[in-house]
């Protein structure tokens, strides 16, 4: 038998985030208490922190320094959140919207597909060149953007600065002002582009350190600053999305901004509420906080920023589930409108109800009033379209079980499976022979919805993850794992509804298992379906399955989600 190979159990602050990147310098003795120093850090009660989290390691370790020279970008719009920034010396800008205006993404180091016609695939058969990746010399995409090198790692600036503060619409953000952190604790994609104007030194914080802090900072001066900087740069173009709005005046717009009500179901912090929901009965509804109630006079319109939330309405004794909605979808638009039409009031058709965490925005009645608000098109959800409604059986199978957070669900038509298993082997082969999922799961008819990891909307398995080792990919937005940062806590699979993620115990090149040199039992590592990111191809076992019974489904896409459960 192998002997095994003893190493010290990793611990939380073991990758502290100063070390992450190797361009980075751990925070010196001096740094943190420059930092500590500093508003709105010298605030905080150091005594209310835990003695296992005292507020010094938490500054120590999960916070870095970043230096940024004139026209860096730090934040691309669209790129997903796992840390919040604060500025303190220089100057940044935050891109404001409209969207017409927004600086284009050959400028941010993007590329823009262009999809192929078919005459062109076809084509490619005699035209494409005898040498392998071509390219023409000066027709690189390159040259749209400015890139400068920073240790190891390379960074996108943009090269006229005060160009682009004259062209594109900006606000400045001085010493002592946050950016990113909305993203950070939503876990959600960036809201706006921000560059340095000036040289800058910023402060970084990775989500788990800034919640941290948020849990102990009594005052809730950090809660109130996130919501201002909220309404102030992007609810107007949360705003705007909504068709409901789109017409309004600047002026109407400006006001409705204003008076725009911010509200707040569940605990955004903590992933118990989650799986306890997801282990309830799916007769009782009461333990869902109530946003809106079937039969109530509309109190105004409400729109989902963040989270999941179900629609219901009364059956019986009870009731039944008749669609969900997610972030930027809408409620109550329907009735609101039809009541101001017609001078008498329309109450609510359905209840809405908050499935774990909810962040709605609400537009009170006497704006909708007063802007003279009508309805133009349906709103875009389920109860609008009665008759695209799905089956209620399946309907009440993904809400109650929790599946409609999948953004890729695995599910295998068990008709078409002839349990070979080729597509564990497949996983199996593509991951250091050791499969990713499970070949099991809830059942609805002939549909198996695989114990897989769905990449959720809102992964709660990254809420309590120490290290910040299971994180969103900045480019897809899939929830993936660093081995390097792991520590093996398990808190990720115990928070996890869905049985999607496995602790493995880890060995060396030569096989043997590596151990804890304290007491030689195992360690062990998260693993999960990352869909098979670093293969040509896409995930392996979809490309085995040799009946074409495995497939992955869109839970926010509805006439997605209808065409793959059709029986």
């Amino acid at each position: 038998m192998a002997t095994p190979t003893a190493v010290p159990r990793p611990q939380r602050w073991d990758m502290p985030f100063s070390r992450e990147g190797d361009s980075q310098q751990s925070l010196t003795n001096a740094d943190v208490d420059r930092i500590l120093n500093t508003e709105p850090f010298s605030k905080l009660n150091a005594d209310g922190f835990k003695r296992s989290l005292p507020l010094r390691d938490i500054i120590k370790n999960d916070v870095r320094l970043v230096n940024c020279e004139p026209g860096d970008i730090v934040i691309r719009k669209g790129d997903w959140g796992q840390s919040a920034f604060f500025v303190l010396n220089g100057a940044m800008h935050v891109e404001l919207e409209p969207p017409e205006s927004s600086m284009p993404d050959a400028m941010l180091g993007r590329r823009s597909p262009k999809r192929k016609t078919w005459l062109q695939t076809i084509a490619q058969l005699w035209s494409n060149h005898s040498e392998p990746e071509f390219r023409e010399p000066g027709d690189s995409t390159a040259s749209t953007f400015a890139t400068r090198e920073l240790g190891d790692s390379t960074r996108i600036y943009l090269p006229d600065v005060s160009a682009v503060l004259t062209k594109y619409r900006t606000a400045r953000l001085d010493s002592g002002q946050w950016f990113g952190e909305l993203a950070a604790l939503g876990r959600t994609q960036r809201l706006a582009n921000v560059f340095a104007e000036t040289k800058t030194e910023l402060l970084e914080i990775r989500w788990q350190g800034l919640r941290d802090i948020m849990r102990h900072d009594r005052a809730g001066e950090l809660k109130q600053y996130i919501e201002g900087v909220f309404r102030e740069r992007a609810l107007a173009a949360f705003l705007r999305n909504e068709p409901l709005f789109q017409d309004l005046s600047p002026d109407d717009l400006s006001e409705l901004t204003a008076g725009a009500e911010f509200a707040s179901y569940g605990n955004y912090d903590s992933s118990q509420p989650f799986k306890e929901l997801a282990a309830r009965s799916t007769d009782d509804l009461e333990h869902e906080p109530i946003v809106a109630t079937e039969g109530e006079q509309p109190h105004g319109i409400i729109l989902v920023r963040s989270g999941l939330a179900r629609m219901s309405e009364r059956h019986h004794h009870g009731h039944r589930t008749i669609g969900y909605l997610n972030a930027s979808q809408s409620f109550g638009v329907a009735e609101t409108t039809a009541g101001l039409k017609s001078g008498v009031a329309v109450p609510y058709r359905y209840s809405l109800r908050a499935i774990g965490f909810l962040n709605v925005v609400v537009i009170p009645m006497r704006l909708v009033e007063k802007l003279h608000i009508k309805q133009q098109a349906p709103p875009p959800s389920l109860a609008a379209a009665p008759a695209r409604r799905m089956d209620d059986h399946l309907l009440d199978f993904l809400v109650d079980g929790r599946f409609v957070q999948g953004t890729s669900t695995m599910v295998i038509d068990m008709d078409r499976c002839t349990r070979c298993d080729d597509c564990v082997r497949a996983c199996a082969e593509t991951h250091d022979n050791n499969p990713r999922f499970v070949r099991h799961g809830p059942m609805h008819g002939r549909h198996m919805l695989v114990n897989a990891c769905m990449h959720c909307a809102d992964p709660v398995c990254m809420i309590e993850c120490p290290t910040g080792a299971i994180y969103r990919d900045i480019a897809s937005g899939l929830v993936v794992i660093n081995e390097r940062t792991c520590i093996g806590c398990a808190q990720c699979a115990n928070n996890c509804p869905f049985d999607a993620i496995r602790m493995v115990e880890i060995r060396d090149s030569s096989g043997r298992v590596i151990v804890d040199e304290r007491n030689a039992r195992p360690l062990v590592q998260a693993t999960k379906c990352d869909l098979c990111t670093e293969q040509l191809g896409g995930p392996a076992c979809e490309r085995a399955c040799p009946q074409d019974a495995l497939f992955r489904v869109d839970m926010r896409d509805l006439d997605g989600v209808r065409k793959a459960f059709r029986t």
